[in-house]
């Protein structure tokens, strides 16, 4: 990811963003939709780098009702959200596309999971190294210095690069 100024390609009026159009943050997350006056307004999206796309109805900037869906399709659901419960442990993809024979367990909703880099942790938004305490993204650009809190729980919760599923063979 790399951080760049915004973008803006749409119409304007008494220099503020205007009708429809598309504004790209510096983080790379992109909205397409309407726009009133230089706020998103009306229905629009938020398209995130990594693939997850925010629907929303907006109001002066702020979303009034909206929805969230995973770069996987998984739609997120506030109320009744039954993926990945306490009954029910499966990854999206192996609901959708079924469960591996006994023996060759899948360590993420990924398939093969990415490679971690030695000595570091996958948190869900990138790879975190506890020797630096720092979050790179997937490409290791820079994301965020982990605090003390974010490190214990990357630690006690998240994949480290040499966990591996029985039957599962090292990496090249």
């Amino acid at each position: 990811m790399e951080v760049t100024g915004s973008r803006f390609c749409g119409g304007t009026e008494r220099g503020r963003m205007e009708g429809w159009g598309s504004y790209t943050l510096p983080t790379g997350t992109e909205y397409r939709g309407e726009l009133r006056d230089g706020a998103f307004h009306g229905r629009g999206a938020l398209l995130f780098p990594g693939g997850g796309i925010f629907r929303a109805v907006w109001h002066r900037g702020l979303p009034a009702e909206g929805s969230f869906t995973f770069a996987d399709g998984l739609e997120y659901a506030a109320e009744r959200w039954d993926y990945c419960d306490g009954y029910d442990r499966r990854f999206y993809s192996e609901i959708r596309s079924g469960l591996r024979a006994a023996g060759i367990s899948q360590l993420t909703n990924l398939d093969p999971p990415r490679q971690i880099p030695a000595g570091c942790y996958d948190c869900g938004d990138g790879f975190y190294n506890p020797e630096t305490r720092i979050v790179t993204d997937y490409e290791l650009k820079f994301l965020r210095n982990a605090d003390d809190e974010e490190h214990e729980w990357i630690i006690r919760t998240c994949r480290k690069a040499e966990d591996r599923a029985p039957g599962q063979k090292p990496g090249p």
